[in-house]
């Protein structure tokens, strides 16, 4: 009669205690989120250093634009021989211009890392999703105050004169960047819901061209028919531009600053959520 031995194994000891992935995003801490977003921020401008041909866009745009429109339009908009008196007008005017521009490479940059399959790693990283798209908006924030810079340069070397206080100045460059950050909300939505970077781009530039050329940006809505006055009235660009230009040639500012901050939170708060969502759907 046999007799069967029964052995008793040592219980296994528990292994780690598994990470949450970007799913349990909701159980990261804010420590956590701003460390996840600084080491993608590193990422990003070590892309840029890879590839300095990225800055271009920054370095040469504001250059571009304000020579061509001065002493192209200047004459026209101002009277011949008046371009000083206009590059006061217009560089103000192309502050909200620069942010625009710039928002729109975030749309094709995110569209772009996921045709590379960057996101594909991000997925697999327990790591807030939205930090991948703070930390693209923190690096377009860092691009486009070079643009600006470049750009009040430029309209110094060409006669503008900042008749407000130097707290004017900055005030103005900072409703520039907090516009342009909400901008980068809509085409961070366009880059996760349209196919290609041509897509993004030529649905940016039937949005870009009406908005920047039927606003005061380049030149006084008095001089424009009535239905276009008013669809300028009601454009969030003209607000920016003429508060840019109220707080940097010492003019009373309106409402147009709070207008402008008005229509920030309410781009922000719409789309930011929707782009966050479909960055999840997506990853």
């Amino acid at each position: 009669m046999s007799t069967v031995t029964t052995t008793k194994t040592a219980p296994t000891a528990p292994g780690p205690a598994p990470v949450d992935g970007p799913s349990g995003e909701g159980r990261i801490g804010l420590r956590a989120n701003l460390r996840h977003i600084g080491a993608l921020v590193r990422r990003n401008a070590l892309q840029i250093k890879q590839d300095p041909e990225s800055m271009f866009d920054v370095l040469f745009m504001p250059i571009i634009f304000t020579l061509l429109f001065v002493f192209v339009f200047g004459g026209a908009v101002s009277g011949k021989g008046n371009q000083s008196q206009y590059v006061s007008y217009l560089v103000p005017g192309l502050m909200a211009m620069m942010g625009m521009n710039i928002a729109m490479a975030v749309g094709t940059g995110v569209n772009d890392d996921f045709k590379k399959g960057v996101m594909d790693r991000f997925r697999s990283m327990p790591i807030a999703r939205s930090s991948v798209l703070l930390a693209k908006i923190v690096v377009e924030i860092g691009r486009m105050l070079v643009a600006i810079t470049i750009l009040l340069g430029m309209g110094f070397i060409l006669g503008l004169s900042i008749k407000g206080s130097i707290v004017d100045l900055f005030l103005a460059i900072g409703l520039s960047v907090v516009f342009g950050a909400s901008l980068m909300w809509i085409f961070i939505l366009l880059g996760l819901t349209l196919s290609s970077a041509q897509a993004i781009q030529g649905m940016a530039m039937m949005v870009l061209m009406p908005l920047q050329f039927g606003s005061s940006i380049f030149a006084m809505p008095s001089t424009m028919p009535g239905w276009l006055q008013t669809f300028t009235d009601y454009n969030p660009l003209s607000n920016l531009a003429d508060a840019a230009r109220a707080l940097i040639n010492g003019t009373p500012v309106g409402d147009s600053v709070w207008m402008t901050l008005a229509w920030s939170v309410a781009i922000t708060a719409v789309t930011m959520p929707l782009a966050v969502r479909k960055f999840r759907q997506k990853t």
